[in-house]
C-alpha cells in the first residue's frame, strides 16, 4: 500500500471514529462516513472488502491508539504504579464524560451492538478488551512490588473486576448523562486498591 493510498484507507477509519460513537455502526452509512473523510464514494471498497471488514480494520486501528495512549499514562515516570492506574482511571472519565456523557469510546458505543453482528469485529472487541486488561493487571502487579497499593485477589482478578466496573459505570453515566456514576466507582476502586 502506497503512502497516499494508507492517508485514504487512515482517513476513512479517522472520520469512522468520529461518527460512530454518537450514531453506532448500523445506522451510519458508509457515504456519510466517505463525505467526512472527503474521500471519492467509489475509494471504499478499495481498501475494505465489506462494511464487516471495514469494521474490524475500525476496531484494530481504535485499539491500537487506545492501547498506545493507555501504554503512555502507564508509564509515566516518577509517578508509584498507584497513582499511575488512578491516573488512567481519570482518562477514562474524561474520554467517557465528554460530548454531553455520550463519550468517544468504541468499545462502549458499539460493544453490544456489533458482537451480534459480526464476528470478526466482536473478536476484534474481545482482543482490545483483553490487551487493556492484561495492562491493568501488569500495573497492579507493579504496585504490588512498588508497595503502592495492595488487593485482595489476584492481580488479574482485580483488573478484570476494574475493568467490568468502569465499562459498567461508563454506561450508566451514557444511560443517565450523567458522571455520578464515576464518582461510585472511583471510591470502590480505591476500596478494592487499597488507597
Amino acid at each position: 500500500m502506497t503512502a497516499t493510498q494508507g492517508d485514504t484507507r487512515g482517513s476513512i477509519l479517522r472520520a469512522a471514529q468520529q461518527i460512530l460513537p454518537r450514531k453506532g455502526f448500523a445506522a451510519v452509512g458508509i457515504n456519510e462516513i466517505l463525505t467526512a473523510a472527503g474521500v471519492p464514494k467509489g475509494s471504499f471498497y478499495h481498501f475494505f472488502g465489506s462494511k464487516d471488514a471495514f469494521g474490524e480494520a475500525l476496531m484494530r486501528a481504535y485499539y491500537t491508539d487506545y492501547l498506545a495512549d493507555m501504554d503512555r499514562i502507564l508509564a509515566e515516570p516518577g509517578l508509584s504504579a498507584a497513582q499511575r492506574l488512578m491516573n488512567y482511571w481519570e482518562y477514562w472519565r474524561e474520554m467517557q464524560g465528554a460530548d454531553d456523557c455520550q463519550g468517544r469510546c468504541l468499545t462502549v458505543k458499539l460493544g453490544a451492538e456489533v458482537s451480534d453482528l459480526s464476528e470478526s469485529m466482536r473478536l476484534a472487541l474481545k482482543e482490545g478488551t483483553a490487551a487493556m486488561v492484561d495492562r491493568l493487571e501488569r500495573t497492579i502487579t507493579a504496585g504490588l512490588e512498588d508497595g503502592s497499593l495492595a488487593v485482595d485477589g489476584t492481580a488479574r482478578e482485580t483488573a478484570q473486576a476494574l475493568y467490568d466496573m468502569w465499562l459498567g459505570a461508563s454506561l450508566l453515566v451514557k444511560i443517565n448523562r450523567d458522571t455520578g456514576p464515576f464518582d461510585t466507582t472511583t471510591a470502590l476502586t480505591r476500596r478494592l486498591l487499597h488507597l
